[in-house]
């Protein structure tokens, strides 16, 4: 039986994410590396994966948008309070930070609805969306793997 309209999708290259466990983490310093599990460019929403190494801080930052976060492993220092292992928090737009500080190794999920602003005592130092996810996903792509050159 016919359906009564076309369904099919008006962009083709929908599908599905998937980003299997063996997926590289990209290093952005030496303590701290990030797996960017979806960017939703539609929306500007991403969801990533982070892993800071102990002693790793975040520099002071607003949420431009809310962001959801779920501590997988580890301790994370966020203004006056310390979020454990299975703890979750919202962040809604607007949320001011200092600094945010791994107090021990910690792995964390992190879905955002925006943008995220750095800055320091003088100013904007940067910010990161969907668009530099997708950036660090796309140089993660194309960079040869290093079992791959063996």
């Amino acid at each position: 039986m016919p359906l009564p309209q076309d369904i099919r999708p008006v962009f083709q290259d929908i599908q599905d994410t998937l980003v299997t466990s063996d997926a590289p983490w990209i290093e952005q310093s030496p303590l701290s590396k990030v797996k960017v599990l979806w960017v939703g460019r539609e929306t500007g929403t991403w969801a990533s994966l982070h892993h800071w190494k102990k002693g790793y801080a975040a520099p002071p930052h607003k949420h431009l948008a809310g962001a959801h976060v779920y501590i997988i492993s580890g301790k994370l220092q966020v203004r006056t309070g310390t979020l454990n292992a299975g703890d979750y928090v919202y962040e809604p737009s607007g949320v001011l930070h200092d600094e945010t500080k791994a107090i021990e190794d910690t792995t964390y999920l992190f879905i955002c609805n925006g943008a995220v602003l750095f800055f320091d005592e003088n100013g904007f130092t940067r910010y990161t969306n969907w668009e530099v996810m997708e950036r660090l996903r796309a140089q993660a792509a194309a960079a040869p793997r290093a079992e791959a050159a063996e």
